[in-house]
């Protein structure tokens, strides 16, 4: 049987273009079987090509859409860093955010210095500046801001007055709250007439109340309750605000409270105010002197002669012109 059947499937095999790899088998079937595996085997090769052409044109379509997103999915993150920065920027361009005070981190990095600017801080156009890098720096800075802080002696030679500088209202915080709709609520009381949360512990430019710091509430403004100049002797706004000397200006600076001290104490009563001292958030006390320095343990009226001795660091209020 081997010996008249190989010649046979070994013609067929021959006619068909197989090798004995493609189409052989290695043991000695029957007849039939033999018919069979051969017939089998036939269309197999002769249909082999063309299976093995096809997915190799399926795999080149297949992956013509595979490499074709491959550009877009490249050009696609070009755009994200626009849309991450755009969320920073877009949404305190939409809120009515328009008050801060000046964070001890901002204070220390802008200054260069761990004590912050003390009383020097460029003057009045250098204390605006101040604040609207650190609006900048959240987003912010395409309103203009303006310090609260008043001045002997402005570039015409005339008092500036803190009140008069900041705008008409109303003003948020960096989380959304009322700070004051005008410029009756900001003078209404010992705190501005806005939202309580925000108003008994004003917030830095994140929306973070001073009172985490601890001891932090020492605002240096130079103005009294109705914000405008507290007198007319330059010692009492760190010569306009560009002195940082060392015990030359002891207890004659201005200064409200960012939250209330706790038991009273500190200023005398106002008429129509609380009267007990220790909450008035643009003139409650002065502050120890006009030198660079940071205090917040709470010890009472503190030592030295640094701005922020007495319980701060000598931060200033922000307002923006517009909400």
């Amino acid at each position: 049987m081997i010996t008249h059947h190989m010649p046979w499937a070994l013609g067929l095999l021959l006619l068909a273009g197989c090798t004995p790899e493609s189409g052989g088998g290695s043991g000695a079937p029957a007849d039939g079987a033999t018919l069979d595996g051969a017939l089998d085997a036939a269309p197999t090769a002769d249909a082999a090509p063309e299976p093995d052409a096809a997915p190799m044109d399926d795999a080149a379509l297949d992956a013509e859409p595979d490499a074709a997103p491959e550009p877009d999915l490249d050009a696609a993150p070009e755009p994200e860093p626009d849309a991450a920065l755009e969320p920073d920027a877009a949404p305190m361009e939409d809120e009515p955010f328009s008050f801060f005070v000046t964070s001890l981190d901002a204070m220390q990095r802008l200054s260069g210095s761990p004590d912050g600017f003390g009383g020097d801080l460029g003057g009045i156009e250098g204390a605006d500046g101040i604040c609207q890098t650190i609006a900048v720096e959240v987003g912010a800075g395409h309103k203009e801001w303006r310090a609260f802080l008043s001045v002997t002696e402005g570039p015409d030679g005339e008092p500036i007055h803190a009140i008069e500088r900041i705008g008409e209202g109303p003003w948020y915080d960096a989380n959304g709250r009322l700070v004051a709709e005008d410029i009756d609520g900001l003078l209404a009381d010992d705190r501005p007439a806005g939202d309580p949360q925000s108003v008994n512990d004003l917030p830095d430019e994140y929306g973070v109340p001073l009172s985490v710091l601890g001891d932090s509430h020492d605002i240096p403004t130079g103005s009294n309750q109705a914000g405008r100049l507290a007198t007319n002797d330059p010692r009492d706004t760190c010569h306009n605000w560009t002195s940082a000397a060392d015990d030359v200006f002891p207890n004659r600076l201005m200064c409200g409270h960012s939250w209330p001290r706790m038991g009273g104490g500190g200023r005398p009563g106002r008429p129509g105010g609380g009267g007990m001292g220790g909450a008035h958030w643009i003139s409650d006390h002065t502050v120890r002197g006009c030198s660079p320095g940071v205090n917040l343990v709470q010890d009472g009226p503190g030592s030295g002669t640094c701005i922020g001795c007495g319980g701060g660091y000598g931060g200033i209020y922000c307002f923006a012109l517009t909400p």
